[in-house]
């Protein structure tokens, strides 16, 4: 059985999951939380949002939560790199 240490994988499926359910459909504001919206000031600290077709890097940092946007600019896909 391999070892598993708490914390050192970054977002685990299950929080990955979490946060899939907790914004895929939803827009990113700077305002409060909605029904169809999410406040930037209630994700974790280290977060970016990605336009399609936005030029990232490839650094690899598993405490990350990239939110990956749909052309309409609401959230389709939540990963931690």
């Amino acid at each position: 059985m391999p070892l598993v240490v708490p914390g050192m994988m970054g977002g685990s499926g299950n929080q990955q999951q979490e946060w899939m359910n907790k914004l895929v459909g939803k827009t990113i504001t700077d305002g409060n939380s909605d029904a169809t919206s999410f406040a930037k000031q209630d994700l974790p600290k280290e977060h970016r949002v990605l336009k399609p077709g936005a030029i990232t890097t490839q650094d690899f940092k598993p405490d990350r939560m990239n939110i990956h946007l749909a052309e309409d600019g609401t959230v389709r896909h939540v990963d931690f790199k």
